[in-house]
């Protein structure tokens, strides 16, 4: 079998594991929802945005469900490399790269089974999207772009954990990152030392891309270090997490 087809077989184990796990579903698809009903109904009346807080909040909500996803990629990973699930591809003649890659392209397309539920939910309490075709393919890649940088660092995270529960905590700062950006409410609202870190950290650009190409409105200043970004952490993730394969497996 070529590497493709590897590939293809490693995608389709991942994608069971994950579809019988309902924690990783829940983490994964539901509980961005859950936020987004907590962020709007509770909170969303004490943020000052300048537009419905439904629009401003789910670009940075989307990014958010990315996110959630991650803890279980990096579980799923680890417990591969921990308990011998590698040595017994290795005597099958099954592609190195076609385990990692299986875990990365699993990830992006849950990503996006969450994130399409998460927008359909949005809709449903008023979101309203001045997107036209164009913008809704920008907003595609970029989600995309985001999940394969993501799904990478994770990989790289979750093989080099000692054991599982370690490989699912060590995802918790990226978690909790896009907290810490205009996700929730703009960055120049910050106060200051959070302010500065929020404008400058990774996940603010990218979601102020998504936020332009929903709006229809979407910026050279924003989408080019959003690209930046998402290819250097892809590039960072998929040299590390094949060093730290070669290594172990």
């Amino acid at each position: 079998m070529s590497t493709k087809s590897h590939s293809l077989v490693m995608l389709r184990r991942n994608s069971k594991h994950i579809a019988r796990n309902p924690t990783s579903v829940f983490n994964a698809v539901l509980m961005p929802i859950v936020i987004m009903l907590m962020f709007v109904y509770m909170f969303g009346d004490a943020f000052e945005v300048g537009v419905d807080y439904i629009d401003y909040a789910t670009p940075g909500l989307m990014l958010l469900a990315v996110c959630y996803g991650l803890g279980s990629t990096a579980t799923a990973v680890n417990s591969d490399m921990t308990k011998g699930i590698i040595n017994r591809f290795k005597v099958m003649d099954v592609s190195r790269g076609a385990v990692l890659t299986g875990h990365v392209v699993a990830s992006v397309l849950t990503n996006l089974v969450a994130i399409a539920a998460l927008i359909g939910v949005a809709f449903l309490l008023g979101f309203n999207p001045a997107a036209s075709l164009l913008d809704w393919l920008g907003v595609v890649g970029m989600i995309v772009l985001l999940g394969f940088a993501a799904g990478w660092l994770t990989v790289a995270l979750g093989l080099s954990a000692k054991s599982p529960e370690t490989a699912g905590l060590a995802a918790v700062p990226l978690v909790m990152l896009p907290f810490f950006s205009s996700a929730i409410v703009p960055a120049e609202k910050m106060g200051p030392g959070l302010r500065e870190f929020a404008q400058y950290q990774p996940f603010t650009p990218i979601i102020e891309t998504l936020r332009g190409f929903l709006d229809g409105t979407p910026s050279a200043g924003d989408v080019i270090p959003a690209l930046a970004w998402c290819v250097g952490i892809a590039l960072v993730g998929y040299l590390w997490a094949r060093s730290t394969f070669k290594k172990r497996a």
